[in-house]
């Protein structure tokens, strides 16, 4: 809708009663006073006074990706002066910059509410924005670009999961444990902004850890092949957006001897007979029995081991004995007994 006013009475009743997406251009024409009885998300004050607004992009834009086509380079757009108060949460793309100083007022906004996306540019003439893109670029590419993904987010409102995440209910203790996921913005569009975590609670002894996850191609990755044999449950999360996901997965312990269910009866035969032995089976004990007692090989062996230990075993005690005996001798012969 370009400035709207009385004559767009029929048709935003209509798209308020389906409610549709919304993308509202506003000028110097605009029936403000019309719109504010209107809509339900913003609230324009009414000054009767127009001035010309340059952009500047806000870099913490998040419901999809906008690439810097150097819009501080456009030519103004006149826009109605006075604040505009929003009743509803929104995200601004471009803010108004006036004289090279930015006012932190919002030139173009989009907005979620109700199941309803809208988008709103407090500007008129945009087709100067264009032409300029082609001076800058010798091309419509970016500008169209532009347009386009805006378009794109307006286009529809299903919902769909723009978190997903690749693990498996299973692990083997001695192989890689490795959880992937994919972020999207709101255009679906892969989002390699965003910052990831993920949590993760060992449900036998209640331990949790959180560890980032790591962007690598097209996705976000998390190694987690230290953990030891357990069950775990695990919550990815994002940074910017409150956006999570859970699930649980288990590790196994690893054990050789139960990763074959039966023997390799040809290797085994080809080892018994390799170092001239001989193979027997389960239900033929009774051979292998007899074998070892009639194989001269095993004989029994008895060992005898001896210890002898002196009488006087500790020095100490030896060295007393010595003494008492001097002292002895000493006192009989001091009392003249000898």
């Amino acid at each position: 809708m370009y400035q709207p006013n009385n004559k767009f009475k029929e048709l935003i009743a209509k798209l308020n009663a389906e409610n549709k997406n919304k993308f509202i251009i506003e000028g110097s024409n605009t029936d403000l006073d019309f719109l504010n009885k209107n809509n339900t998300t913003y609230d324009h004050e009414i000054t009767d006074q127009t001035e010309n607004y340059q952009a500047q992009l806000n870099l913490n834009y998040t419901p999809f990706l906008v690439d810097d086509i150097n819009f501080e380079s456009f030519p103004p757009l006149k826009s109605n002066y006075g604040s505009v108060v929003f009743s509803v949460p929104f995200e601004t793309i471009l803010y108004k910059n006036v004289n090279g100083i930015s006012t932190q007022e919002p030139l173009f906004v989009t907005l979620e509410t109700g199941g309803r996306r809208e988008a709103i540019l407090f500007g008129e003439n945009i087709w100067k924005w264009r032409s300029q893109s082609f001076l800058n670029s010798k091309s419509f590419n970016e500008f169209d670009g532009f347009i386009g993904k805006l378009v794109q987010y307006l286009a529809s409102n299903k919902k769909r999961n723009r978190l997903n995440i690749d693990y498996q209910s299973f692990y083997n203790g001695n192989g890689n444990i490795i959880v992937k996921a994919e972020l999207f913005d709101k255009n679906y569009v892969f989002d390699a902004r965003e910052t990831l975590q993920i949590t993760v609670t060992d449900n036998l002894s209640k331990t949790s850890k959180t560890y980032p996850l790591i962007l690598k191609n097209n996705n976000y990755q998390v190694d987690l092949s230290h953990l030891s044999p357990s069950e775990y449950s695990f919550k990815v999360s994002s940074g910017k957006e409150n956006l999570s996901k859970s699930g649980h997965f288990k590790i196994l312990e690893y054990n050789v001897e139960q990763q074959f269910l039966n023997a390799n009866v040809g290797k085994l035969e080809q080892l018994a007979s390799n170092s001239e032995g001989d193979s027997y089976f389960i239900d033929n004990t009774t051979s292998l029995v007899d074998d070892l007692l009639g194989d001269n090989r095993y004989k029994t062996i008895q060992k005898s081991h001896k210890n002898s230990l002196p009488l006087i075993d500790w020095k100490y005690l030896l060295a007393v004995i010595a003494l008492s005996l001097s002292a002895e001798w000493f006192l009989r012969k001091y009392k003249g007994l000898i």
